[in-house]
């Protein structure tokens, strides 16, 4: 047998309040009388019970007081609150609504009226504890949701190489700042062989997790034994357009649309020479020692959009002290407080400093200067930033 729900009684005067409290019990609730609006106060804090019938005239806390102390209560539950009154006053009724209650009930009240008035009262504190209980439910959801994000992000970012690095006679540097929980974004930098560097950018269309789960698969997918496989052969040129169609290839489908750009290139060490393919990832920019910059590619098509589209190789020599640096459009396309995107002239001129601030600072400065131009507000797509320097003998900037 379940408990009967508990209705307080607040009423001073003993022949109304057993007259309510007695006609409470025959419509199959438990009645607390109390006689005054403190000792009301005082059930309410110490019970659970929900409903409270409270007269307007009371010593110590009138009904309207009463009221006020009980929404300024932190309670985890509502308490309806129904005032009874022996007139049809509409200040007092206006004053009473203002301090929070719920309904009223005239002092020539019937059994049939009382028991309408609890009856709707009761409906809305179940449909209260439903939603209570329904977000409950969806925040332990949502928790598990952050949990499992976190501990996604955690792996994902295990993937992001966070490059510092002397390698084959190049220095290479990175930084990358998620927008989210999880990215879109991928990239990598490895040797090929003892003297060619392969490395990639990439940047999935869309946010979150979809994007996310296509950057990992593309983050597993292309190692240096797929790259060399598919990008080298013996006694041919370098071939990166040959990486970029298989991706496509392999990534192009009639019930996706998912696609993502790409920039990847391969180094001969021992010449500096920069075969490139570009598939619609924003232009890098190269910078030669003497602080002379220029965009390296022009455009591209998307990889994973169309099917059988053409990718072309480039090239570029970059001599010793020349550096390429790779930003995702997460640093052209920020915008401050005042919806101005920081651009690609402004971007440009960070690059351009790089032989006084050196290659393993530039990705940093990057990212600080982004943070600035934003207000320190959290940027709305993925920042991926890598550059790569062909070392000069005994530069001071690239020392290890």
């Amino acid at each position: 047998m379940t408990d009967r729900q508990k209705i307080i009684v607040a009423e001073d005067n003993l022949v109304q309040r057993v007259y309510l409290s007695r006609l409470i019990e025959t419509l199959g609730y438990e009645a607390i009388p109390v006689d005054d609006g403190l000792e009301a106060l005082k059930q309410v804090r110490e019970t659970k019970v929900q409903i409270l019938i409270s007269d307007y005239q009371m010593p110590n806390l009138n009904g309207i007081e009463l009221t006020h102390e009980i929404r300024q209560l932190n309670l985890d539950h509502y308490v309806y609150i129904i005032m009874i009154t022996g007139n049809e006053n509409d200040d007092i009724r206006n004053e009473a609504l203002e301090a929070g209650v719920d309904d009223f009930l005239n002092k020539m009240r019937s059994p049939v009226m009382l028991k309408a008035r609890i009856r709707a009262a009761t409906r809305l504190i179940h449909h209260a504890e439903e939603l209570a209980e329904r977000t409950r439910i969806l925040k332990e959801s949502n928790d598990r949701i952050q949990d499992d994000l976190h501990a996604a992000a955690a792996a994902q970012r295990r993937l992001l190489p966070n490059i510092q690095k002397e390698m084959l006679g190049f220095t290479i540097a990175s930084e990358f700042v998620p927008s989210s929980f999880v990215s879109g974004d991928m990239f990598g930098c490895f040797p090929l062989n003892d003297d060619t560097l392969g490395f990639y950018a990439i940047d999935v269309s869309g946010h979150g997790v979809h994007a996310s789960l296509l950057s990992v698969a593309l983050g597993y997918l292309i190692t240096p034994e797929f790259f060399g496989y598919v990008a080298m052969e013996e006694g041919k040129p370098f071939d990166p357009a040959a990486l970029v169609t298989n991706l496509n290839d392999r990534f192009c489908s009639d019930d996706s649309d998912e696609y993502f750009t790409m920039f990847c290139g391969m180094i001969d060490t021992s010449t500096g020479k920069l075969d490139y393919c570009q598939a619609a990832y924003p232009s890098p920019h190269y910078v030669d020692a003497a602080g002379n910059i220029h965009n390296v590619g022009d455009g591209g098509f998307p990889v994973g959009m169309l099917p059988g589209v053409p990718y072309e190789n480039n090239s570029l020599v970059m001599d010793a002290g020349g550096a390429i640096v790779i930003c995702s459009d997460a640093a052209s396309e920020a915008e401050n407080e005042s919806n101005k995107p920081f651009g690609l002239d402004r971007l440009r001129d960070i690059v351009a400093t790089i032989p006084d601030v050196g290659t393993e600072n530039m990705p940093a400065k990057v990212v600080r200067t982004l943070t600035d131009w934003r207000g320190g507000n959290t940027l709305e797509d993925d920042l991926t930033v890598v550059a790569l320097e062909r070392n000069i003998p005994d530069d001071p900037h690239n020392a290890t």
